[in-house]
């Protein structure tokens, strides 16, 4: 006896998926615009030396931290719509718990850089540090355990070289940017941020295809 029912409720649990991989992919087209278009306005800035940080204060600083948070949040929910999305044998709490510290840890930056400078200043210099830290090594190691797992879910499989392969490079350049002092400037954060983004571009990407194909298949 068919059961219409089971059709629609599997059709269903593939919206959360969908709306997370437009998150993503919404996330980081803003995102990439605004830091962008701030390196042509704030003239007062190197964007050469300049990390992206500094640009969080002075001119068009709420802006940019408000564009922090909303990155944040879509680095959230687009780990909790692959959770929901992979194969039960390719899910891992790892990457979806280190994509949620790392979340947390990017608001933190931005919400600390609002008020903190004027009322806390040494305060301020350590939580910003702290929460930028932890924002990249949670997001950069939660991209190279999430890329490992695409291996163990056929639908994600096409996708492991080149997710592999991206994040290996940008867990490589976090580490020179951070150990070797000629990488230290900006425009070396900024390409590296700039990586992480664009990677969770392409996810969202990934899951809504993931999800369409499933839904498609559902619905035979």
């Amino acid at each position: 006896m068919s059961k219409p029912w089971l059709s629609t409720d599997r059709t269903f649990r593939q919206v959360p998926a969908r709306l997370a991989a437009v998150t993503a992919m919404t996330g980081a087209a803003v995102f990439l615009a605004v830091a962008g278009s701030l390196q042509l306005v704030r003239g007062d800035l190197d964007w050469q030396r300049a990390t992206l940080s500094q640009y969080l204060l002075g001119p068009w600083g709420l802006l940019l931290r408000i564009t922090y948070c909303m990155l944040a949040a879509a680095i959230v929910v687009l780990a909790l719509g692959l959770h929901a999305q992979l194969s039960e044998k390719a899910r891992s709490a790892a990457p979806l718990l280190l994509f949620c510290i790392g979340g947390v840890a990017l608001a933190g930056v931005a919400i600390g850089d609002s008020w903190l400078p004027e009322m806390a200043p040494d305060f301020h210099h350590w939580f910003h540090h702290a929460c930028a830290i932890t924002a990249f090594l949670c997001v950069t190691t939660g991209m190279l355990l999430q890329s490992w797992r695409f291996r163990l879910d056929d639908a994600w499989r096409r996708y492991f070289p080149l997710a592999a392969t991206w994040s290996i490079a940008c867990y490589a350049l976090l580490w020179l940017h951070a150990l070797w002092p000629p990488a230290g400037q900006g425009w070396v954060q900024k390409l590296l941020i700039a990586l992480i983004v664009i990677a969770m571009g392409l996810a969202g990407a990934w899951l809504w295809r993931a999800s369409s194909r499933a839904v498609a298949a559902q619905q035979r």
